[in-house]
């Protein structure tokens, strides 16, 4: 009888108890389509990415005059050993492609990582201790967010020189407004719940509370800034580089291989067609995983 009733007992807890935390997140993410797909593609992306030297079937800076404007495959004269055709100097396109998503790819995720440090640095210092050191956060962000960040990015480049890292580096330096506005906002909602009110009762010292108490409850919203501003650097790098301002040849970035194939829209539609739907598809998989980490990490109110 007391085993019966242990078992049953056991049972019925649990039953009470009902599905862990992990188990209703993770039935979330396997209910929402548009993280998986956007989750997929940013993998096979990033997958291709790293091993760009084994998939890419020809040197991607290789030039041979003799075999420029090669049409992709699925025209009449194309040919299984350029699959996407070259380009107008001879290069192997679908190489220049591959490889172009390291390029991609390491602004992206660069400009986020400088950016997001920045931002998110100022925005909770602000939402935390507010008063004055509020004010001049907000002064900040105030001056930044009146100035256009194509403009500046194109008068710095245009000045100092346009390189990878100067790309990097301004970008890094113009987008952390969006960051500080976001954490300010979640860390004054946050500052004077119980649990932080605990810590300072029993004599956290700030830099603890701040790391340990504060960080942690709002990351979900600093993860969700950081793949939106992914996707937002890499469609400006893409255009900084199509206006000749951006990463300089012979490196193969999309928005320089759109830049250097405006000539030949009309002829060799193509060239422009296979880097921008590279394009589309990454900046496209980063927002569908930044909203789908919105919806699964505060889904209250969504459907």
């Amino acid at each position: 009888m007391s085993s019966y009733t242990t078992t049953f007992g056991a049972t019925f807890e649990e039953s009470l108890a009902g599905p862990s935390p992990g188990e209703l997140l993770r039935r979330r993410i396997r209910g929402h389509a548009g993280l998986l797909i956007g989750a997929g593609v940013l993998a096979l992306i990033v997958l291709m990415a790293f091993a760009a030297p084994w998939l890419a079937p020809q040197d991607p800076f290789a030039q041979d005059l003799a075999r420029r404007l090669i049409p992709p495959v699925w025209h009449e004269s194309g040919t299984w050993t350029y699959p996407l055709g070259t380009d107008m100097l001879g290069r192997d396109y679908l190489s220049r492609v591959i490889y172009g998503s390291r390029i991609s790819l390491l602004i992206g995720f660069s400009v986020m990582l400088i950016s997001g440090v920045i931002g998110a640095a100022l925005g909770i210092v602000a939402g935390y201790f507010g008063g004055r050191t509020d004010l001049v956060v907000t002064y900040l962000i105030t001056v930044r967010l009146s100035l256009p960040v194509i403009l500046v990015a194109l008068a710095t480049v245009a000045l100092v020189g346009s390189s990878l890292a100067m790309v990097i580096l301004v970008l890094g330096l113009l987008k952390w407004d969006r960051y500080a506005v976001v954490l300010r906002s979640a860390t004054q909602q946050v500052r004077n719940l119980d649990y932080v009110t605990a810590a300072r009762a029993i004599g956290c010292p700030t830099w603890r509370i701040i790391a340990g108490e504060v960080l942690p409850n709002v990351s979900s919203h600093l993860i969700v800034v950081a793949t939106l501003e992914m996707g937002s650097a890499i469609l400006l790098e893409a255009a900084l580089s199509f206006l000749g301002l951006g990463v300089q040849p012979p490196l193969p970035s999309w928005g320089l291989m759109i830049s250097e194939a405006k000539g030949y829209m009309f002829f060799s539609p193509w060239l422009i067609t296979i880097p921008g739907l590279a394009l589309f598809a990454l900046v496209l998989a980063i927002n569908l995983l930044g909203d789908g980490v919105r919806d699964v990490t505060a889904p209250e109110g969504r459907a």
